[in-house]
């Protein structure tokens, strides 16, 4: 039997029923303690300050509080804790935003009493534990955040007269109609328009409008 200390866990969900199941598959092991149970965010932050707990396991969903936005309180509240979210959601924005917040893990409640020993005993010794699904919710949350990100910085080389080209790209105006709108030439809007095409990496209508529209430039 191994001579390490037990993992101190405190656990917060605001049904009974939910963190008894968690106090049975932990203490169900060797090498864990529930050293305290909370019903809500502030009485999360309450215990965390209390009970000295190696690994927080939080709920998303909660009064007073929800997970994630209890997860910077915890955190100063016992900064040697990990934080773990045990949640129903299984949405790329929660996983990311739970990254965010700071927390080193993210689990479904319908995972394996298993693989939530697993997920306790990994965040404990420092390291991220996220479930095959949940580690390709945040790929992809990733992904399309970076993508945003890309956009928007792309957006920000281009001068004052190339978005409003954009903007009437976007709104299905001819060369023409754009350079009667601006007091231009229909050659300067198509030199604009090879430029704003060049700098954002975008080389049809299409894909200019989609930029637009979900970029709010333009109305959908």
């Amino acid at each position: 039997m191994s001579n390490e200390p037990n993992i101190r866990v405190l656990v917060a969900d605001d049904h009974a029923v939910v963190r008894e199941g968690i106090r049975h598959v932990l203490a169900s092991t060797h090498g864990f303690d529930v050293a305290g149970e909370a019903a809500s965010g502030v009485e999360a932050v309450k215990l965390a300050a209390e009970c000295d707990p190696d690994v927080v396991v939080l709920d998303v969903s909660m009064p007073n509080g929800t997970g994630l936005e209890v997860i910077g309180d915890v955190r100063r509240a016992a900064p040697q804790a990990r934080v773990l979210i045990l949640s129903v959601h299984d949405e790329a924005e929660y996983v990311l935003q739970a990254v965010r917040a700071g927390a080193n893990g993210y689990l479904r409640k319908d995972s394996s009493p298993t693989e939530l020993r697993e997920a306790v005993r990994a965040v404990d010794r420092g390291e991220s534990f996220f479930s095959p699904a949940m580690a390709m919710r945040l790929s992809d949350a990733v992904r399309v955040e970076s993508d945003r990100l890309s956009r928007v910085s792309k957006l920000a080389l281009l001068t004052g007269r190339e978005r409003d080209v954009l903007e009437g790209i976007a709104n299905g105006e001819t060369n023409k109609e754009i350079a009667a709108r601006y007091g231009i030439s229909p050659r300067t809007v198509e030199t604009h328009r090879e430029a704003l095409m060049r700098k954002l990496e975008i080389h049809s209508v299409a894909g200019l409008t989609r930029l637009a529209v979900e970029e709010g430039l333009v109305a959908p």
